[in-house]
């Protein structure tokens, strides 16, 4: 049995492990897991008595990926350890950022500006190169809280100017994080029962539309340059909240892509390491879909109270 992924991240594991394009279930597992030479074999180990050529010590589980001292296969509880640490950290500079914003607007500013335009850079570096360290994964989430603790500031000043309610910007933060939330807990319910089932087509797809995203966000903010709100798509319109609603909708997808990748890494028995990359990965989804829901809460709070 083959098992086939268009999961750069997976292939790029696989292929680290010397292992790309081999099968999978081999004896000794009781799910799928790396195609092994099978211990036994004559491996060299200095300072042994006498010297090469002695059997490879078994260790942990028949067939484990000889990765190195301390390096094991990935589980669920990795990424969800790490997506704990990777969320936390954006959480902690997000709250910090938040209210920084009410003492020191400029400062605050300042930041959130440094978050976005760092935590783009460094998100394509980890990306592209597919980064497994833990630092600079940390790195990104904690310029990521920056950008969410002063954008979720700054929205929320905005409302409260436009509304006169000195506690509606609270709740529009609150109300942003819940939905946030709630929107990963159907994606995760809807993955898990195969309700949405996430080919390579679908993956395409979503692909296609995160760019279409992207290129749209751009046009927007270069106009704004010559026009004041740019071309209408990240205001308080119905075109705002329409586009508001597409952006909250691909986002969530990108969620279903991130869950595949997950699951693959699991069964083909990835090093622990890589669990890393798909809390990277996962914290840019949740991290999208919480700015365009927060966004499109204001939209709607906005245009309501006009």
């Amino acid at each position: 049995m083959r098992m086939r992924s268009s999961n750069p991240v997976l292939k790029r594991a696989l292929q680290q492990s010397g292992r790309a394009g081999q099968g999978y279930g081999q004896p000794g597992y009781g799910q799928q897991g790396y195609a092994q030479q099978g211990y036994g074999q004559p491996y060299p180990q200095p300072g042994h008595p006498q010297g090469y050529g002695q059997p490879y010590p078994q260790q942990g589980y028949p067939g484990a990926p000889a990765q190195g001292a301390g390096t094991g296969r990935m589980t669920i509880d990795d990424v969800v350890m790490r997506t704990g640490m990777t969320l936390g950290m954006v959480v902690l500079l997000g709250v910090v950022n938040y209210f920084l914003f009410q003492s020191f607007m400029g400062l605050a500013l300042g930041l959130t500006v440094l978050g976005a335009l760092g935590g783009l850079i460094l998100g394509l570096v980890i990306a592209f190169k597919q980064s497994t360290n833990p630092g600079l994964v940390l790195t990104y989430a904690a310029l990521e809280g920056l950008l969410v603790g002063g954008f979720s500031a700054l929205l929320a000043w905005q409302l409260e100017m436009s509304t006169g309610d000195a506690g509606a910007g609270g709740s529009l933060v609150t109300q942003a994080v819940i939905g946030t939330v709630a929107v990963f807990g159907v994606m995760l319910a809807l993955y898990k029962f195969r309700v949405i089932k996430v080919t390579d087509g679908f993956v395409k797809a979503v692909g296609f539309a995160v760019l279409g995203a992207a290129a749209l966000m751009l046009v927007n903010f270069v106009a704004s340059f010559f026009i004041g709100g740019g071309i209408g798509l990240r205001e308080p319109t119905a075109l705002g909240l329409i586009v508001g609603l597409v952006f909250v909708v691909i986002a969530a997808l990108t969620l279903a892509i991130e869950f595949r990748g997950i699951e693959e890494g699991i069964e083909a028995g990835v090093p622990d390491t890589f669990a890393w990359q798909f809390a990277f990965g996962l914290t840019v989804s949740l991290v999208w879909l919480y700015i365009e829901i927060l966004r499109l809460l204001w939209i709607i709070k906005t245009m309501f109270s006009e």
